[in-house]
Protein backbone atom coordinates (compact mmCIF):
# COMPACT_ATOMS: atom_id res chain seq x y z
CA UNK A 1 0.00 0.00 0.00
CA UNK A 2 1.10 3.55 -0.58
CA UNK A 3 1.99 5.80 2.32
CA UNK A 4 2.23 9.56 2.66
CA UNK A 5 5.90 9.29 1.69
CA UNK A 6 5.27 7.12 -1.36
CA UNK A 7 4.22 8.64 -4.66
CA UNK A 8 1.50 6.67 -6.42
CA UNK A 9 1.72 6.27 -10.18
CA UNK A 10 -1.18 4.94 -12.24
CA UNK A 11 -0.19 3.31 -15.54
CA UNK A 12 -2.88 2.48 -18.07
CA UNK A 13 -2.38 -0.26 -20.64
CA UNK A 14 0.10 -1.91 -18.29
CA UNK A 15 -0.46 -5.51 -19.40
CA UNK A 16 2.38 -5.53 -21.95
CA UNK A 17 4.87 -3.47 -23.93
CA UNK A 18 5.59 0.11 -22.95
CA UNK A 19 3.01 0.11 -20.16
CA UNK A 20 4.47 -2.93 -18.42
CA UNK A 21 8.03 -1.66 -18.83
CA UNK A 22 7.05 1.75 -17.45
CA UNK A 23 5.40 0.17 -14.43
CA UNK A 24 8.56 -1.79 -13.66
CA UNK A 25 10.80 1.27 -13.98
CA UNK A 26 8.58 3.64 -11.99
CA UNK A 27 8.35 1.02 -9.24
CA UNK A 28 12.14 0.68 -9.22
CA UNK A 29 12.33 4.48 -8.94
CA UNK A 30 10.32 4.31 -5.72
CA UNK A 31 6.72 4.74 -6.82
CA UNK A 32 3.81 2.63 -5.70
CA UNK A 33 2.46 1.66 -9.12
CA UNK A 34 -1.18 0.90 -9.85
CA UNK A 35 -1.40 -1.22 -12.98
CA UNK A 36 -4.53 -0.97 -15.10
CA UNK A 37 -5.52 -2.87 -18.24
CA UNK A 38 -8.35 -5.04 -19.46
CA UNK A 39 -6.35 -8.27 -19.09
CA UNK A 40 -6.58 -8.89 -15.36
CA UNK A 41 -4.36 -11.97 -15.34
CA UNK A 42 -1.45 -10.14 -16.93
CA UNK A 43 -1.46 -7.13 -14.63
CA UNK A 44 -1.87 -9.33 -11.56
CA UNK A 45 1.16 -11.36 -12.64
CA UNK A 46 3.14 -8.16 -13.23
CA UNK A 47 2.13 -6.75 -9.85
CA UNK A 48 3.29 -9.98 -8.20
CA UNK A 49 6.61 -9.74 -10.07
CA UNK A 50 7.15 -6.14 -8.97
CA UNK A 51 6.27 -6.88 -5.36
CA UNK A 52 8.54 -9.93 -5.33
CA UNK A 53 11.38 -7.66 -6.44
CA UNK A 54 10.89 -5.60 -3.27
CA UNK A 55 8.92 -2.78 -4.84
CA UNK A 56 5.22 -1.86 -4.54
CA UNK A 57 2.44 -2.55 -7.01
CA UNK A 58 -1.27 -3.26 -7.22
CA UNK A 59 -3.44 -4.36 -10.15
CA UNK A 60 -6.86 -3.12 -11.16
CA UNK A 61 -8.65 -4.45 -14.25
CA UNK A 62 -9.95 -1.48 -16.22
CA UNK A 63 -11.28 -0.58 -19.66
CA UNK A 64 -10.46 3.10 -20.11
CA UNK A 65 -13.36 3.52 -22.56
CA UNK A 66 -15.85 2.65 -19.78
CA UNK A 67 -16.39 5.95 -17.98
CA UNK A 68 -18.36 4.48 -15.06
CA UNK A 69 -15.58 1.96 -14.43
CA UNK A 70 -12.93 4.71 -14.65
CA UNK A 71 -14.80 6.86 -12.14
CA UNK A 72 -15.16 3.92 -9.75
CA UNK A 73 -11.46 3.19 -10.09
CA UNK A 74 -10.53 6.81 -9.37
CA UNK A 75 -12.74 6.81 -6.27
CA UNK A 76 -10.96 3.70 -4.97
CA UNK A 77 -7.53 5.34 -4.88
CA UNK A 78 -6.15 6.86 -1.71
CA UNK A 79 -4.00 9.23 -3.76
CA UNK A 80 -2.53 9.76 -7.21
CA UNK A 81 0.67 11.65 -7.95
CA UNK A 82 1.48 10.44 -11.47
CA UNK A 83 -0.75 9.31 -14.30
CA UNK A 84 0.76 7.64 -17.35
CA UNK A 85 -1.81 7.52 -20.14
CA UNK A 86 -0.35 4.65 -22.13
CA UNK A 87 -3.45 2.67 -23.19
CA UNK A 88 -3.86 2.91 -26.95
CA UNK A 89 -2.93 1.19 -30.17
CA UNK A 90 -3.42 1.00 -33.91
CA UNK A 91 -5.77 -1.01 -36.11
CA UNK A 92 -5.20 -1.49 -39.83
CA UNK A 93 -3.08 0.31 -42.41
CA UNK A 94 -5.60 0.84 -45.18
CA UNK A 95 -5.74 4.09 -47.17
CA UNK A 96 -8.42 6.67 -46.42
CA UNK A 97 -10.45 5.46 -49.41
CA UNK A 98 -10.95 1.97 -47.95
CA UNK A 99 -10.32 2.35 -44.23
CA UNK A 100 -12.88 0.80 -41.90
CA UNK A 101 -14.73 3.50 -39.93
CA UNK A 102 -15.12 1.00 -37.09
CA UNK A 103 -11.32 0.80 -36.78
CA UNK A 104 -11.05 4.60 -36.75
CA UNK A 105 -13.74 4.79 -34.06
CA UNK A 106 -12.04 2.17 -31.91
CA UNK A 107 -8.66 3.92 -32.16
CA UNK A 108 -10.20 7.27 -31.27
CA UNK A 109 -12.14 5.81 -28.35
CA UNK A 110 -9.05 4.23 -26.78
CA UNK A 111 -6.32 6.73 -27.64
CA UNK A 112 -8.31 9.94 -27.10
CA UNK A 113 -11.54 9.36 -25.17
CA UNK A 114 -9.87 6.79 -22.90
CA UNK A 115 -7.11 9.28 -22.12
CA UNK A 116 -9.75 11.94 -21.49
CA UNK A 117 -11.72 9.69 -19.14
CA UNK A 118 -8.77 8.78 -16.94
CA UNK A 119 -7.27 12.27 -16.94
CA UNK A 120 -10.57 13.89 -15.96
CA UNK A 121 -11.24 11.33 -13.25
CA UNK A 122 -7.78 11.60 -11.66
CA UNK A 123 -7.08 15.30 -12.15
CA UNK A 124 -8.58 16.29 -8.77
CA UNK A 125 -6.31 13.81 -6.96
CA UNK A 126 -3.30 14.85 -9.02
CA UNK A 127 -3.95 18.48 -8.11
CA UNK A 128 -4.57 17.63 -4.44
CA UNK A 129 -1.19 15.87 -4.29
CA UNK A 130 0.46 19.27 -4.65
CA UNK A 131 2.91 17.86 -7.17
CA UNK A 132 1.09 15.92 -9.86
CA UNK A 133 2.23 14.73 -13.27
CA UNK A 134 0.15 13.71 -16.27
CA UNK A 135 1.98 11.83 -19.01
CA UNK A 136 0.34 11.33 -22.40
CA UNK A 137 1.92 8.72 -24.66
CA UNK A 138 1.26 10.02 -28.13
CA UNK A 139 3.42 9.04 -31.09
CA UNK A 140 5.42 10.61 -33.87
CA UNK A 141 2.31 9.64 -35.83
CA UNK A 142 0.53 12.42 -33.98
CA UNK A 143 2.99 14.97 -35.39
CA UNK A 144 3.38 13.86 -39.01
CA UNK A 145 1.18 11.74 -41.25
CA UNK A 146 2.10 8.83 -43.51
CA UNK A 147 0.32 6.75 -46.12
CA UNK A 148 -1.90 4.07 -44.66
CA UNK A 149 -1.82 5.66 -41.24
CA UNK A 150 -4.59 8.25 -41.30
CA UNK A 151 -6.81 6.65 -38.66
CA UNK A 152 -3.98 6.16 -36.19
CA UNK A 153 -2.49 9.56 -37.02
CA UNK A 154 -5.86 11.21 -36.34
CA UNK A 155 -6.17 9.46 -32.99
CA UNK A 156 -2.65 10.24 -31.84
CA UNK A 157 -3.01 13.83 -33.02
CA UNK A 158 -6.06 13.99 -30.79
CA UNK A 159 -4.03 12.75 -27.83
CA UNK A 160 -1.32 15.31 -28.60
CA UNK A 161 -3.80 18.17 -28.72
CA UNK A 162 -5.41 16.98 -25.48
CA UNK A 163 -2.03 17.25 -23.74
CA UNK A 164 -1.21 20.64 -25.24
CA UNK A 165 -4.58 22.11 -24.35
CA UNK A 166 -4.62 20.70 -20.81
CA UNK A 167 -1.21 22.27 -20.17
CA UNK A 168 -2.58 25.68 -21.17
CA UNK A 169 -5.73 25.28 -19.09
CA UNK A 170 -4.11 24.25 -15.81
CA UNK A 171 -1.01 26.44 -15.86
CA UNK A 172 -0.45 27.75 -12.35
CA UNK A 173 -1.78 24.57 -10.77
CA UNK A 174 0.66 22.04 -9.25
CA UNK A 175 0.38 19.56 -12.13
CA UNK A 176 2.81 19.02 -15.00
CA UNK A 177 1.67 17.77 -18.40
CA UNK A 178 4.24 15.76 -20.33
CA UNK A 179 3.90 14.36 -23.84
CA UNK A 180 6.17 11.52 -24.92
CA UNK A 181 6.06 10.80 -28.67
CA UNK A 182 7.87 7.57 -29.61
CA UNK A 183 8.76 6.63 -33.15
CA UNK A 184 9.47 3.05 -34.21
CA UNK A 185 9.17 0.81 -31.14
CA UNK A 186 9.32 -2.96 -31.45
CA UNK A 187 7.10 -4.60 -28.86
CA UNK A 188 5.53 -8.02 -28.71
CA UNK A 189 2.04 -6.87 -29.70
CA UNK A 190 1.77 -3.45 -31.37
CA UNK A 191 2.34 -4.35 -35.03
CA UNK A 192 0.75 -7.80 -34.67
CA UNK A 193 -2.42 -6.21 -33.31
CA UNK A 194 -2.38 -3.58 -36.04
CA UNK A 195 -2.26 -6.26 -38.72
CA UNK A 196 -4.83 -8.48 -36.98
CA UNK A 197 -2.44 -11.25 -36.05
CA UNK A 198 -0.57 -11.39 -39.38
CA UNK A 199 2.96 -12.06 -38.13
CA UNK A 200 4.52 -11.66 -41.59
CA UNK A 201 3.11 -8.16 -42.07
CA UNK A 202 4.11 -7.24 -38.54
CA UNK A 203 7.68 -8.40 -39.12
CA UNK A 204 8.01 -6.27 -42.26
CA UNK A 205 7.54 -3.12 -40.16
CA UNK A 206 10.92 -3.73 -38.55
CA UNK A 207 12.67 -5.58 -41.41
CA UNK A 208 16.30 -4.53 -41.76
CA UNK A 209 16.20 -2.10 -38.83
CA UNK A 210 19.04 -3.22 -36.61
CA UNK A 211 17.91 -1.47 -33.46
CA UNK A 212 14.34 -0.19 -33.27
CA UNK A 213 13.41 1.23 -29.89
CA UNK A 214 12.37 -1.23 -27.21
CA UNK A 215 9.63 -0.85 -24.62
CA UNK A 216 12.37 -0.38 -22.03
CA UNK A 217 13.85 2.51 -24.02
CA UNK A 218 10.55 4.36 -23.96
CA UNK A 219 9.91 3.47 -20.31
CA UNK A 220 13.32 4.88 -19.43
CA UNK A 221 12.39 8.11 -21.21
CA UNK A 222 9.07 8.33 -19.36
CA UNK A 223 10.67 7.63 -16.00
CA UNK A 224 13.36 10.24 -16.62
CA UNK A 225 10.74 12.87 -17.48
CA UNK A 226 8.56 12.01 -14.47
CA UNK A 227 11.48 12.14 -12.04
CA UNK A 228 12.76 15.60 -13.03
CA UNK A 229 12.51 18.25 -10.30
CA UNK A 230 8.95 19.48 -9.80
CA UNK A 231 9.54 22.82 -11.50
CA UNK A 232 10.86 21.15 -14.68
CA UNK A 233 8.19 20.28 -17.26
CA UNK A 234 9.17 18.23 -20.29
CA UNK A 235 6.46 19.57 -22.59
CA UNK A 236 7.27 17.25 -25.48
CA UNK A 237 9.93 14.62 -25.96
CA UNK A 238 10.19 12.89 -29.35
CA UNK A 239 12.23 9.70 -29.23
CA UNK A 240 13.17 7.63 -32.27
CA UNK A 241 15.77 4.98 -33.04
CA UNK A 242 18.87 6.34 -34.76
CA UNK A 243 17.84 4.53 -37.95
CA UNK A 244 14.60 6.49 -38.21
CA UNK A 245 14.81 10.09 -39.44
CA UNK A 246 11.04 10.52 -39.86
CA UNK A 247 7.88 8.46 -40.12
CA UNK A 248 8.70 7.75 -43.76
CA UNK A 249 12.51 7.76 -43.74
CA UNK A 250 14.03 4.65 -42.17
CA UNK A 251 17.44 3.11 -42.84
CA UNK A 252 17.17 -0.63 -43.45
CA UNK A 253 20.01 -3.10 -44.01
CA UNK A 254 18.28 -5.31 -46.54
Amino acid sequence: MSTAATRTAVVTGASSGIGAATARQLAAAGHHVVLTARRKDRIEALAAEINAAGHSAAAHALDVTDRAAVDAFAASLERCDVLVNNAGGALGAEPVATGDPADWRTMYEVNVIGTLHVTQALLPALTASGDGTVVVLSSTAGHSTYEGGAGYVAAKNGARVLAETLRLEIVGQPVRVIEIAPGMVKTEEFATTRFRGDADKAAKVYAGVAHPLSADDVADTITWAVTRPSHVNIDLLVVRPRAQASNTKVHRDL
